[in-house]
């Protein structure tokens, strides 16, 4: 689809700023919530983003997670964007951050791409289409929880949600055959989807975390609902829990 490969090449390119960043202090500033940052970078990718999404689309609306202003979502064809999906990763140069630009037409979501510059990955879906990395179709994993891996977010900007979080983590790991935790909710998604672990969780997440990620992930072959085990929103925060299908929170 033209349009699909007419964002990859957009983000792709935001993927070059990423990795020629200058990481000093002065780039980073404080938003509310425990250890949530925003840098230049994000803003600069975000702005990006918009600008040349709006080209390809004119009538269509924006969501970013730095951005003011947040377009509802309802008809049409909405953009929900994360520029730098991992900011205190990228802060860090721990080199696990990516972008992620999902689209909903009338309110369902229809396109998904994901790209982690580190490792040159693109993930990308179109609704009934498959999900690919670097062009190859990838499907989740077949494997139980208990011969899997799980995947998970700590929720670190919303302190209520600490003590949960782990509390389900610590249940899961004796279920499983481990955890881990790299801080981006986006590549995390794209490892379900890709069979590389069975599930992830997260219990509280922004759309613009998941967005594209629950797309990549459902055309993939796996399944993505909230805790009580609902289909996700989108136009509010919600719970996350993506398995290959096989492996049940």
């Amino acid at each position: 689809m033209e349009l699909l490969d007419e964002i990859v090449e957009i983000v792709r390119e935001c993927g070059e700023i990423i990795l020629q960043a200058d990481r000093n202090e002065n780039v980073v500033t404080a938003k509310e919530g425990h250890a949530n940052f925003v840098t230049v970078y994000d803003k600069k990718v975000q702005d990006i983003l918009e600008r040349r999404l709006k080209e390809l689309l004119p009538e269509s609306r924006f969501v970013g997670e730095e951005s003011n202003r947040k377009d509802a979502v309802g008809e049409g064809d909405v953009f929900i964007v994360d520029p730098i999906d991992g900011t205190t990763n990228f802060i860090k140069d721990y080199h696990a951050s990516a972008i992620s630009v999902g689209m909903l037409r009338d309110g369902v979501p229809f396109l998904g791409v994901i790209y982690n510059p580190y490792l040159d990955e693109m993930y990308t879906a179109l609704a009934g289409e498959g999900a690919f990395c670097n062009q190859k179709k990838i499907c989740v994993s077949d494997k139980p929880l208990e011969k899997g891996i799980v995947l998970f977010g700590t929720s670190p900007y919303y302190e209520e949600l600490s003590h949960r979080s782990f509390d389900k983590a610590y249940e899961y790991f004796g279920k499983s055959m481990d955890l881990r935790r790299s801080g981006s909710a986006a590549l995390d998604l794209c490892a379900i989807a890709a069979g590389r672990a069975e599930l992830f969780f997260e219990l509280r997440l922004q759309p613009w975390d998941y967005a594209a990620g629950a797309l990549i992930v459902k055309e993939a072959g796996g399944r993505v609902v909230t805790e009580d085990g609902e289909e996700p929103v989108y136009d509010r925060p919600c719970s996350i829990f993506a398995t290959n299908a096989v492996a049940e929170p």
